[in-house]
């Protein structure tokens, strides 16, 4: 189940360090302002879908694949969020 995990942040770093392209990841990536208002924009869905019992799934995938993609965008490890975690438990 993780693996799905460690494979969509490895895409991620590979269309960060490539050549740009037509992908919406590569886009988002690229341009910040957008990455930041589409994770404002997931979050405030899923609030909605759980709200609402509906599409909480779906709601929720969008919100931790675009918080990936910001997080890579700004150059914060998701490595580094594990060791963080990893401290605080108690």
């Amino acid at each position: 189940m993780l693996k799905n995990l460690e494979v969509l942040i490895k895409t991620i770093r590979d269309r960060k360090n490539s050549t740009p392209d037509k992908s919406y990841t590569n886009k988002l990536l690229r341009d910040k302002n957008l990455s930041v208002s589409k994770v404002k924009e997931e979050v405030a869905e899923l609030i909605e879908a759980v709200e609402k019992n509906t599409n909480k799934i779906h709601e929720s995938a969008d919100v931790l694949y675009h918080l990936l993609v910001y997080l890579e965008a700004n150059n914060i490890k998701i490595e580094d969020i594990m060791k963080e975690l990893e401290k605080r438990k108690k």
